[in-house]
């Protein structure tokens, strides 16, 4: 029979690929969908300017207030609300719905890792297991579950939109346009680039906002309360808010912080480049809107897998040889994109890219936080604010110049920024190897009773896409 934590589990992880089934399909489409002005990019670069005001010091207290379980459907309902602004998108809508979601983003994942750790020390203790044990088991079963949303999201968009009967063939004088041929700035507005009908549009955005609420009504319903009574604790026993503010900033003092920023920074760089500039000057350009769904499946599918295949051989190769994996792979891309030039005829290859990326991305996520939590095992909650911090920044400036220089050199700019970490990064992996981090002993400093319960955030390997 399935304890009642490994229950809680299942509902934080179908929450989250309900929530981002709806989010993931919406960014994806974000620089296609609303590229008036570079509309749907500036809200993209408006939610992670957002989420860097949030990790600064939301999440310990909307967690120490409302607790995790709260926490998490009032993150989710942030969520929603971005959701709502597309369904009839403009500068009104659309921005102050992105700062809402970016203030919720922050408190959202910081609760759900919170809560599998609380989970897995509470099974642990009944188990007679070691707590560290059962919270990456389930982990894994968020991780499995979770970034399979990338995959149903996209589905989504690509069904509906294949609807659109407006659909028209791609001329030679666009297909000449497309990739790094041209600055990629503007698009010829055809077929293949006109917003689909309004009436489409609504199905979709309606879709992902009935899964949007199906996610949060899943948590408040099944989800169980598990740190009602520290939350009770935490209310009555308040921090200093400035000492909440300038805990992320102290540890900048730390020089292996300093030297990862390049290396954090890339995971926004890359991120945003697929999302925001790949499903544009590639895919849409040359194919339609209505194949960027598909092309972003196949990423979020090699995002999954990879994700638990580096996740096992991780013990075996180590860090340094995953990251060098990841680094080539980004490099050969690289390099690709900016001689390929995308016809319809070359398929496949549309989706070689996405799959690749997703097998790098996969390691940069899982790595880099297992990095953070290693080197930073005493100061958990400020590295992870550093690193959300970090990697938001590199969203920030990718999608804030992403109407203003050529697809080009925006490929140059992430070229620079990856071979900045292949120098910064392994000058921190060869300290650590000369001198190893000690790790925090588990237990100390708290009460019998606490030990059940306390929150191990270092060993937590945490998912901090939004």
């Amino acid at each position: 029979m399935m304890s009642t934590n490994s229950k809680n589990v299942l509902v934080v992880s179908v929450g989250f690929l309900c929530q981002f089934t709806a989010y993931g399909g919406l960014q994806s489409l974000q620089s296609s969908l609303n590229a008036e002005d570079g509309m749907g990019v500036a809200s993209l670069s408006v939610i992670y300017a957002s989420i860097i005001v949030s990790s600064m010091f939301l999440p310990p207290i909307m967690i120490k207030n409302l607790g995790c379980k709260w926490t998490i459907v009032a993150g989710m309902a942030c969520y929603v609300s971005y959701s709502f602004g597309n369904l009839y998108p403009g500068w009104y809508t659309l921005i102050p719905t992105s700062v809402i979601l970016g203030l919720g983003g922050s408190p959202l994942w910081s609760a759900k890792c919170t809560y599998l750790t609380i989970s897995g020390n509470l099974q642990g203790a009944e188990e007679g297991k070691k707590g560290s044990d059962v919270i990456n088991h389930y982990f894994g079963i968020f991780f499995f579950i979770f970034q399979s949303s990338a995959v149903w999201g996209n589905l989504m968009s690509s069904l509906i939109f294949q609807q659109d009967t407006n659909i028209a063939f791609i001329p030679d004088e666009q297909l000449r346009t497309c990739g790094a041929a041209n600055c990629g700035l503007n698009i010829t507005v055809n077929g293949t680039a006109t917003r689909p009908a309004q009436k489409l549009v609504e199905t979709l955005v309606g879709c992902y906002i009935g899964v949007g609420l199906l996610a949060m009504l899943i948590v408040a319903v099944f989800l169980d309360n598990v740190d009602r009574e520290q939350s009770s604790q935490f209310r009555g026993n308040r921090e200093p808010f400035c000492q909440t503010f300038l805990a992320t900033f102290r540890l900048l003092k730390d020089w292996r912080l300093l030297t990862l920023i390049p290396l954090t920074m890339y995971s926004g760089f890359e991120q945003s480049f697929l999302s925001g500039e790949y499903t544009k000057n590639y895919v849409t350009c040359a194919l339609g809107i209505h194949y960027v769904g598909y092309v972003m499946m196949c990423f979020g599918a090699s995002n999954s897998l990879f994700s638990i295949l580096f996740g096992r051989l991780a013990r075996y190769t180590g860090r340094a040889a995953l990251f060098s994996i990841a680094a080539l792979a980004n490099f050969a891309c690289i390099i690709a994109l900016l001689f390929w030039r995308p016809h319809p005829d070359d398929l496949a290859v549309f989706f070689v890219f996405p799959a690749l990326w997703g097998m790098a991305d996969a390691i940069w996520q899982t790595q880099t936080n297992a990095l953070y939590g290693i080197l930073f095992s005493r100061d958990k909650e400020a590295a992870f604010a550093n690193y959300r911090m970090w990697e938001s920044l590199g969203f920030v400036i990718a999608f804030a110049y992403s109407t203003f220089i050529c697809l080009e050199y925006k490929l140059y700019i992430l070229l620079a920024v990856l071979l900045l970490t292949a120098i910064t990064y392994p000058i921190v992996e060869y300290h650590e190897h000369k001198h190893p981090t000690p790790p925090v002993e588990e237990g100390s400093n708290l009460t019998h009773s606490q030990k059940n319960i306390q929150r191990d955030e270092g060993k937590i390997v945490c998912q901090t896409r939004i």
